[in-house]
């Protein structure tokens, strides 16, 4: 009993480290288009929405691994993205990027340092990627507003061959002054446009 007991209070002392995994999500349906879905919640102590994306898109795990590892290509179908380039890679799948991404006038450029990990099941169950923001892994460039908090989760199946499901999670605080209500307005955009090249570059 006392084995079990101190087993449950590790469990959750590790969730109580994880705000995502505790985050109590209520998702409504944003825009359905192309056989992709993009949903929005609220969280707890954001103004900005979360998003969630679901799709089935052909392709294969090592395709949309390769993709996601070609920081240099991100701009050809990451939406509004401006430049990015790897900064430190650790092994294959493990290594920090930045990003800059565009912003319309008056409204300053955002940029990231993100961490990426992607993690394949020896089994071929799935396909797990992992970005986190690290804003303080280089200095802040003039002009330039640094995203100060950034969590995306990629969890990917193969229901069938050459076929992925891909359920992606965003939770993104744009920093600077930029009104949350006007970011929540299109917060389904971004994504929606996102997947749709990533979808078409799956096929090549």
């Amino acid at each position: 009993m006392k084995t079990l007991r101190k087993f449950v209070l590790v469990i959750i002392g590790c969730l109580a480290l994880s705000p995502t995994l505790l985050a109590q999500y209520n998702w409504k349906l944003s825009k359905e288009k192309d056989g992709i879905r993009v949903f929005e919640s609220d969280l707890p102590n954001s103004s900005f929405k979360c998003i969630k994306v679901e799709c089935t898109l052909d392709g294969t795990y090592d395709r949309l691994a390769d993709i996601l590892s070609d920081v240099d290509h991100h701009k050809d179908w990451i939406y509004n993205n401006e430049k990015a380039w790897l900064v430190k890679k650790i092994r294959p799948g493990d290594f920090y990027y930045y990003s800059e991404t565009h912003m319309p006038w008056p409204l300053s450029n955002r940029d990231a340092v993100t961490h990426m990990k992607i993690n394949r099941d020896t089994m071929d169950r799935f396909l797990e990627v992992v970005e986190t923001g690290e804003p303080t892994y280089l200095p802040e460039n003039s002009g330039i507003v640094r995203v100060p908090k950034l969590y995306i989760n990629w969890h990917v199946t193969m229901p069938y061959k050459n076929k992925l499901n891909i359920v992606y999670l965003l939770e993104v605080e744009p920093g600077g002054s930029m009104p949350a209500w006007i970011v929540n307005m299109f917060v389904d955009k971004g994504p929606y446009e996102s997947f749709k090249k990533l979808q078409e570059i799956l096929k090549h």
